[in-house]
């Protein structure tokens, strides 16, 4: 559908995806939000793989607020409510997966949403 309709500029809210689908995202020039399904030993372990592929310049950190709460948090929300103070928590567990810095890849991400958003 996005190859049909022509779309050039997006993101892929919540990527939770295969290599392929990744991989097709990506060849078409598209951006990738991680969410804090990256923190879910179960539905997420996949990910801490795939996001290695995604160029920093491409990848975005997103909540998924309020839903998607990171699984691994130490100390989860009474209401088990999603919400943007934990980006951190999520950033922390792709710049170690991808073998960066947390600065590095925050700095990154920060920037990118910034162009795309024209922020």
């Amino acid at each position: 559908m996005l190859k049909e309709h022509q779309v050039k500029r997006a993101v892929v809210h919540c990527f939770t995806g295969n290599r392929a689908e990744l991989q097709a995202y990506l060849n078409m020039g598209l951006l990738i939000g991680i969410t804090g399904w990256i923190c879910d030993e179960r539905r997420g372990r996949h990910l801490k793989e795939l996001v290695r592929l995604i160029p920093l310049d491409r990848l975005m950190i997103e909540t998924d607020a309020p839903f998607l709460t990171p699984r691994d948090l130490k100390v989860k929300p009474a209401e088990g409510r999603n919400e943007p103070a934990f980006l951190p928590h999520i950033l922390q567990e792709v710049a170690r997966c991808v073998g960066k810095s947390p600065e590095e890849v925050a700095e990154a991400t920060t920037s990118t949403a910034k162009a795309f958003f024209g922020i």
